[in-house]
C-alpha cells in the first residue's frame, strides 16, 4: 500500500504527459482534415478559418500543457518530493552533507524533451545516458530512489568497491538501472527478478548496454527461496558482491530472502544493499540479517528515510 502511493504521483504525470499526445496528434489530424479545397465558395472558406483558428489555438494550449508537465514530472518523483519537503528536513534533522548528496543524485535523473508513446525516464551515470522503461503495474518495474543511491554509491566508491571483473548478482533488480550501472564499471552481472518482470528487464539492460560493456550481463529468473540448488548451485555461484536496492518492504517473502541471501554468499561476498524504512518490519528483517552477517551502516539519508549497508556472512574477516 505505501509504495503504490509513492508511485502514483510519478505514474500519473506520465500518463497525463502520454494523453497529451494523444490528444495533440488528433488534432493535428482534423487540422489537416478541415482545410478547404481552393474551388470551395468563400463562405465556406471563411467558416473553416474559423474552425482552423480554434483548432490552432487549442493546439498551443495543447504543446503549452504538454511543456508544464514536461517542467514538472522531475519533481513527481518521491524523491525529489521528500528533498523539498522542508517540514520533512527539520523532522528529520537533515544534515548540509545529506542535503549535497541527495541534490547531486537527483541531477542525474532527467525527463525527456519529448513525449513518446512508450515512456521512460533518463539517468546519466558513468559518463552514460541511460533510459529506462517502466512498467505500469507492478511495483517491481518502477524506478525506486533507493536504486538511485546504489548507482551513485557505486558510481562514486570505485576505488573501495571496485566492480571491474567482478562476479556481481543483483536480486530484485526490477528495471534493471543498477545492473546496468555495475556493467557500465566493468562488472560481470547477472540481474535477477521474477519471471513476469524478465521480459522489461532484459529490454532495458539490451538497449543500454550494448556495445558499451565489457562483460555483456545476463538475465536470470530468481524467485527468492525457490530452486536455488537448482538455479545457483553452490559449486559455481561464486559472487564477489551482491546488489540489493529496497527489496525489504510489506511483502511475506522476508524469511525467503534472508535465506536467498544466505545461499547466494561465499564467505568473502559483499553485501550492498540499500533500504529505505517505512514500516517496522524493516527493523525487525535488518535484527534477522544480524543473525547471520556482519551488517556495517555505510551511509544514511534522514530526508529520504534510507540507509546503505555492507554485509559479510559471520566468522569471516571483512574485505
Amino acid at each position: 500500500m505505501i509504495r503504490g502511493c509513492e508511485a502514483a504521483a510519478v505514474r500519473s504525470s506520465r500518463l497525463r504527459g502520454l494523453a497529451a499526445s494523444v490528444y495533440s496528434n488528433k488534432l493535428r489530424a482534423l487540422v489537416l482534415a478541415f482545410q478547404a479545397p481552393s474551388e470551395v465558395s468563400s463562405a465556406k472558406q471563411k467558416l473553416w478559418m474559423i474552425l482552423f483558428n480554434l483548432l490552432e489555438t487549442q493546439l498551443t494550449r495543447i504543446y503549452s500543457f504538454q511543456e508544464m508537465i514536461k517542467k514538472a514530472s522531475i519533481y513527481s518523483h518521491p524523491l525529489v518530493h521528500r528533498l523539498m519537503d522542508l517540514k520533512a528536513q527539520k523532522e528529520d534533522g537533515e544534515a548540509d552533507d545529506d542535503r549535497r548528496v541527495v541534490a547531486e543524485i537527483i541531477r542525474r535523473c532527467f525527463v525527456p524533451t519529448f513525449v513518446t508513446a512508450v515512456s521512460w525516464e533518463g539517468f546519466h551515470f558513468v559518463g552514460h545516458e541511460i533510459r529506462i522503461t517502466e512498467a505500469m503495474d507492478c511495483y517491481g518495474a518502477v524506478v525506486w530512489p533507493s536504486a538511485l543511491v546504489l548507482c551513485y554509491f557505486l558510481e562514486t566508491n570505485v576505488k573501495q568497491y571496485n566492480m571491474a571483473d567482478k562476479n556481481v548478482i543483483e536480486i530484485g533488480a526490477g528495471t534493471g538501472l543498477v545492473s546496468i550501472v555495475a556493467s557500465l564499471l566493468g562488472a560481470h552481472v547477472t540481474a535477477t527478478d521474477l519471471p513476469e518482470l524478465l521480459g522489461n528487464l532484459q529490454y532495458n539492460i539490451s538497449q543500454n548496454t550494448k556495445m558499451k560493456c565489457k562483460h555483456l550481463p545476463q538475465v536470470k529468473e530468481l524467485s527468492w527461496g525457490v530452486a536455488l540448488d537448482k538455479n545457483f548451485p553452490k559449486a559455481s555461484s561464486n559472487f564477489d558482491y551482491i546488489l540489493a536496492a529496497d527489496v525489504v518492504y510489506a511483502h511475506p517473502f522476508l524469511e525467503e530472502l534472508l535465506v536467498t541471501f544466505d545461499h547466494l554468499c561465499k564467505e568473502t561476498t559483499v553485501i550492498l544493499w540499500v533500504m529505505k524504512f517505512r514500516l517496522e518490519k524493516e527493523n525487525k528483517f535488518v535484527d534477522r540479517f544480524k543473525e547471520l552477517f556482519n551488517l556495517e551502516e555505510i551511509s544514511s539519508f534522514p530526508s529520504l528515510d534510507i540507509k546503505l549497508y555492507k554485509g559479510m556472512k559471520k566468522n569471516w574477516r571483512s574485505a
